[in-house]
């Protein structure tokens, strides 16, 4: 069974650099899987573990400057090697950098149909970077596969597949014909942490970089790109009470409470 992993290289969130305005310094900030990508590669490396087959990690570079940063992407991308993808394939293209959504998408769907077929596509529920939660669905629109979201069960049948969505109040099961494009939520597993020696077998694995040349895609632009991003910065007021007793007190922070729009 073929398994392609979508696997993003995210601003890392605990390595984050703000000047004094409250700006985020995206360009200095270093870059590291998304948490939930690394349940997708878990799976994707279970399945082939189980029913055969390889697993292929595919990423597009989505922040720059492509230069600098596209080395940390191929680092992330040989994590997923060292977890147990067979070989790894990233895009780099300053023309689509800072990357949107649906130009990604398009960008993967060039490179599940260069370097395919596959059976599945898996993905994270969201990045931890931009949380849209869209790439599965635009991405399975594009190629014209099944899609399934949320997973946080997932079984291979034969010619389809059994999922268990996480409707946050509710749990649904459903099946699907494959080939399908599916993302997993952080309970579907509890991802592997490499060993030294995986780790340095990861380097003998193919990692191929490409441009939107190479995929036919001369000409294609982030179509929404984020160009700056700032912490909201919240004012107290600091409303101070004053009372001879509790019960007026109370009877004030009511009445402002009400002022305020807070309650009713």
């Amino acid at each position: 069974m073929n398994i392609a992993v979508l696997v993003k290289a995210s601003i890392d969130l605990n390595m984050l650099r703000i000047d004094s305005s409250g700006r985020l310094l995206l360009d200095e900030t270093p870059l590291a899987i998304s948490e939930y990508d690394r349940n997708a590669v878990e799976e994707a490396v279970r399945i082939k573990e189980a029913k055969g087959g390889k697993v292929v990690a595919l990423s597009v570079l989505t922040w720059g400057p492509a230069a600098r940063k596209a080395g940390e992407a191929e680092n992330v991308l040989r994590e997923a090697l060292a977890m147990g993808a067979d070989e790894a394939h990233l895009v780099v293209d300053e023309s689509i950098i800072p990357g949107s959504v649906d130009t990604t998408a398009e960008v993967l769907k060039a490179m599940v149909e260069k370097l395919g077929p596959f059976d599945l596509v898996l993905c994270g529920e969201s990045s931890q970077d931009v949380l849209s939660s869209q790439m599965a669905a635009r991405l399975g629109e594009k190629l014209g596969y099944t899609v399934v979201t949320f997973a946080r069960k997932l079984e291979v049948l034969d010619g389809k597949i059994r999922a268990t969505r996480d409707l946050e109040d509710a749990l649904e099961v459903v099946e699907a014909e494959l080939p399908a494009v599916v993302s997993v939520t952080g309970e579907i597993n509890e991802p592997r942490l490499p060993t030294l020696l995986q780790i340095r077998r990861s380097f003998a694995k193919p990692l191929k970089r490409y441009t939107l040349a190479d995929l036919g895609l001369e000409g294609l632009k982030a179509k929404l790109p984020a160009r700056e991003i700032s912490l909201v910065t919240v004012s107290r007021k600091n409303i101070i009470l004053e009372a001879e007793s509790l019960e007026e007190v109370a009877d004030q922070l009511i009445a402002k409470l009400m002022e305020e729009g807070v309650i009713r």
